[in-house]
């Protein structure tokens, strides 16, 4: 008899989870906290034989982890993983990629994350056969300029910008309100104050501004104004792609951004004010430091154990199980405008 496993905090994409979790007899809760209670979790796990709780990220009761904890039942975080869709999370595109820890959720700066502990302890440099792995993904990722979300345009960014005669720095937008901020800053931190600080610490360069996706197609709501900025750096007001914006970028700013790795990758400085899982190994100038990473890696270690080690990946389509090279191809070709 398969296991049984409860998900709390899944509803945008309730059809995949018996897919993405085929051995498992899958039960989706509601989000709605009073009708939850009304259904009678989270007693009704103590019904359950030999019960697993799924939480998406930090968006469950607080109480049900201490209840798991007390009686001795599994509780696994869930996250996106960091090559994700076409579209948006927020316009219910499912996700490609998990990443599933027992620990807490990998942008948790203040725990560590089963992730962050690989990163901390692995020997990448007996495991070849990830490590070359590891390499043709990169090299798969940036020839086919895949990014986590794939539905910006694709522009010549010196049309918007004018011919590039000075230092370009790039300062990577983020949704203020996210759990990424939240857990991943030592302290508040907002666009506009990224946007200053790139700004003083780069006199005589061209900043630009790239706002999120999300924020652009009004899909969440900014804290900072923009305009208030404006005097400062060139706003990107359309969706271009990661790797657009990327190709013509001297050095990155970023608050936790995955662009900010996207940038490491491509060998690009980049300057976070929180600190991301990527960053405190000695790949970026961090603002924010953890005594708990003491090690320093390659980008192409930190890749393999976020992207390799620590993802499972599924069908764009289908949500069956997939790997990382079959889902950068796939995403590439869904990304193609249809004839």
């Amino acid at each position: 008899m398969a296991r049984q496993a409860v998900f709390f905090g899944f509803k945008p994409w309730k059809q995949y989870i018996p897919r993405w979790f085929p051995d498992l007899q899958c039960t989706v809760v509601t989000r709605n906290p009073k009708l939850m209670f009304l259904q009678g979790w989270p007693l009704r796990l103590l019904l359950v034989p030999r019960p697993s709780v799924f939480v998406w990220g930090f968006k469950y009761p607080a109480f049900l982890k201490a209840f798991c904890r007390q009686f001795r039942i599994p509780f696994f975080y869930v996250e996106d993983g960091f090559v994700r869709s076409v579209s948006l999370g927020t316009l219910n595109a499912a996700p490609a990629s998990l990443i599933i820890d027992r620990r807490t959720v990998h942008y948790d700066a203040k725990n560590p994350s089963e992730l962050e502990r690989t990163l901390q302890t692995y020997d990448f440099r007996a495991d070849t056969a990830l490590m070359e792995r590891a390499d043709a993904c990169i090299r798969m990722l940036l020839d086919l300029r895949v990014s986590k979300y794939n539905m910006g345009k694709h522009v010549d960014i010196d049309t918007l910008l004018g011919p590039k005669i000075r230092k370009r720095v790039l300062v990577v937008g983020q949704v203020e309100t996210d759990a990424a901020i939240a857990y991943g800053c030592d302290r508040p931190f907002n666009n506009n104050e990224l946007v200053r600080l790139a700004a003083l610490e780069n006199p005589g360069a061209q900043v630009v501004y790239k706002p999120h996706p999300e924020i652009l197609r009004k899909k969440r709501a900014g804290v900072s104004d923009p305009a208030e900025v404006s005097h400062l750096c060139d706003i990107l007001d359309m969706d271009v792609t990661p790797a657009d914006a990327l190709d013509v970028a001297d050095h990155v700013y970023t608050i936790t951004s995955l662009m900010g790795f996207e940038a490491v990758l491509r060998g690009i400085p980049v300057t976070c004010v929180g600190l991301p899982f990527y960053a405190g190994w000695g790949v970026t100038d961090d603002r924010q430091t953890s005594a708990r990473r003491t090690r320093r890696l390659s980008a192409r270690e930190i890749f393999a154990a976020a992207y390799l080690m620590h993802s499972q990946y599924f069908d764009p389509e289908t949500g069956g199980p997939s790997c990382l090279e079959a889902v950068i191809r796939r995403l590439a070709e869904m990304r193609r405008p249809r004839p």
